[in-house]
């Protein structure tokens, strides 16, 4: 079989830098972590914080796709790429950045606060003076759009239904994940750029959808998916059945939460698990200050069940929230799906009892799509006071104008490149834009809305320019033994004392040795072996040294039909090719070439913020 051979263009360089490309908001996470192992931790920072103004939230609970997308995964592990960002962001993530203050980056996007800077400094800029812009919402999305927003000259104001802002990050992310201080300080630093934050209004009930679009020039609808849903089975208003989100809610703003001696958790994500571990940390904390209860030790009073349909190999949840909850002594059951709820009658109300799962013999189909077959003979009761339910959350849109169609019932209609929904002035970000995906991308909505709604004040479209180039490097080296080095696990507290105390924080960081030798790990995908043909003498002496086996010599007659047109078909071609999943920058292949037909060239891009003038709305 042929070669497929892909040449190298504009879009393949940036592609090699996969922990940057995967990222929403194309965070330079290489560049960072490079930082990082030479001991430049402000300058980490700075390059961090550059493009995400929740970074150091970010480096606590992002879903991190960068950490999927690391080609050092392919060797052994990814790097732990988040656990390094929260290690310089817990350093410096409490001080106010100014967007001057923000380094150049060799790989820069669109959305450096540096090139925003440097824009609105630009005669290009039209500023919308005074332009108020009602944001409802004060989840990521929202918080983006505002941050953004607020630099580009608009007076942002964000309605948040709740007593305290950040939406879900603040009632539906535990605080033994993300400290509530964490989240203040974020908000205090966005606050300081002039934003308003409007909390405990809830819109459609203390202000009007209509009221808002008329005394706003614009309105952005960032609500989060805050709503569970529940299950149609029998037995599902029995009560004692409740959502896991609603549970969630109700523990981060300190409100009574009514739990019986045996939980089931129904579901196998991230959020199941938060709400199994939250339940785990109040039961366990009512149990240590009822004394009869102690007295007894009765062998039920911390029985926290997780059941989902997912084999343990399918389980969406992140590997370590699954290792934690073990530790914390929550009982997993996997391939059970819910059937019915138990309940007993008492004084004419159905109480939950328990649940009847049925088997699951399979999840997905054969296109890997949703599609449940059970075993309805083979079935398991386990007994439960409590059922929570985590298989879906919604957003509530039922405060929305008729003029702003829906997709769905939980998903607005909008384009999907200005995210300007079907009223003339209302946009949306985050879920109900795209629907419940990570943090980082409602962050990334958020800052996209924000520019659509630059455009859509002044009639300026922010587009990118891009700029590449690659520069030989002289001295290139690596840090000893670092493709041998194996991924740190994240220091933990111990599951007795997490349990004691439910504020307390599960991950305790790297210390500066470990996020030294961590950030040593890292493949440095921004350099790259750039070969010469005119000098290469085809000795193949690179092929040899390469110690992953990544390189090798061909004739142009292996490769496929459509490469080979791009040479003359009567001279004898020969053509190195390069593997670049197994390359791991160590250099070898130049060192050896004879000719120096091969060297080591970092590359670098950058993206700046250019303006096209389009009509201008009218702003009134």
């Amino acid at each position: 079989m042929p070669y497929q051979v892909e040449i190298p263009d504009q879009e393949y360089w940036r592609r090699q830098i996969k922990c940057q490309y995967a990222c929403p908001v194309h965070t330079d996470a290489r560049g960072y972590i490079r930082a990082i192992a030479t001991g430049e931790y402000e300058k980490a920072y700075r390059i961090a914080r550059g493009p995400n103004p929740l970074a150091s939230i970010c480096g606590r609970v992002c879903g991190a796709p960068c950490e999927v997308a690391c080609r050092r995964g392919t060797i052994d592990q990814p790097l732990a790429i988040r656990a390094l960002k929260r290690f310089v962001t817990d350093q410096f993530g409490r001080q106010p950045v100014k967007p001057e203050e923000i380094p150049e980056g060799d790989c820069d996007g669109l959305e450096e606060v540096t090139h925003l800077a440097r824009f609105l400094a630009s005669r290009e800029y039209r500023r919308p003076d005074g332009a108020r812009v009602a944001i409802i919402g004060s989840g990521p999305a929202g918080l983006a759009a505002a941050h953004d927003l607020a630099l580009l000259g608009c007076r942002p104001v964000v309605f948040e239904m709740e007593s305290a802002p950040a939406g879900m990050l603040y009632t539906g992310v535990p605080a033994y994940r993300l400290p509530r201080d964490l989240i203040a300080a974020e908000v205090e630093l966005i606050r300081a750029l002039g934003v308003e934050f409007r909390c405990g209004v809830k819109v459609g009930r203390d202000i009007a959808f209509a009221d808002l679009r008329r005394e706003y020039h614009v309105v952005i609808i960032a609500v989060g998916a805050k709503r569970a849903r529940m299950l149609s089975i029998p037995g599902s208003d029995a009560e004692g059945v409740v959502g896991g989100i609603d549970f969630l809610r109700a523990a981060a703003l300190g409100e009574p939460v009514a739990l019986g001696r045996r939980v089931i958790v129904i579901g196998g994500g991230n959020v199941a698990y938060d709400v199994g571990r939250t339940a785990a940390r109040l039961v366990d904390r009512q149990t240590e200050s009822d004394i009869s209860r102690v007295a007894l030790r009765q062998p039920a009073v911390r029985e926290v069940h997780l059941a989902c349909l997912e084999s343990r190999e399918e389980m969406p949840a992140d590997e370590i929230e699954i290792i934690e909850g073990e530790e914390e002594g929550i009982t997993r059951h996997n391939s059970l799906g819910p059937k019915e709820f138990l309940f007993r009658a008492e004084n004419g109300r159905r109480v939950v009892t328990g649940v009847r799962f049925r088997r699951v013999l399979s999840v997905f189909d054969e296109k890997k799509r949703f599609a449940p077959v059970y075993d309805d003979q083979e079935t398991t009761d386990i007994a439960a006071d409590t059922v929570l339910l985590s298989v879906g959350q919604m957003p509530d849109l039922t405060f929305l104008d008729p003029d702003v169609k829906l997709k769905s019932p939980t998903q607005i209609e909008l384009d999907p490149e200005t995210l300007e929904t079907t009223m003339e002035g209302v946009f949306a970000a985050g879920d109900v834009a795209y629907g419940a995906r990570l943090m980082i991308d409602a962050i990334a909505s958020g800052k996209k809305a924000a520019r659509s709604v630059y455009r859509y004040l002044t009639g300026q479209t922010i587009e990118p320019e891009e700029t590449q180039f690659h520069f030989e490097i002289g001295d290139y080296g690596r840090e000893a033994g670092y493709e041998k080095r194996g991924r740190l696990s994240i220091p933990s507290v111990p599951a007795r004392l997490r349990l004691a105390d439910p504020r307390t924080l599960v991950e305790t960081g790297y210390t500066e040795t470990q996020a030294l030798s961590e950030a040593g790990r890292c493949l440095d995908c921004g350099v790259n072996t750039i070969f010469d043909g005119e000098k290469c003498i085809l000795c193949g002496g690179c092929v040899d040294v390469c110690p992953t086996l990544c390189l090798k010599l061909v004739g142009i007659e292996e490769l496929d039909a459509e490469t080979r047109r791009l040479w003359d078909a009567e001279t004898e071609w020969s053509a190195i090719l390069k593997d670049e999943g197994r390359c791991i920058r160590c250099a070898l292949c130049a060192e050896r070439c004879p000719t120096k037909a091969i060297t080591m060239e970092r590359f670098q891009f950058q993206q700046e913020w250019t303006t096209c003038s389009m009509p201008v709305a009218a702003i009134s």
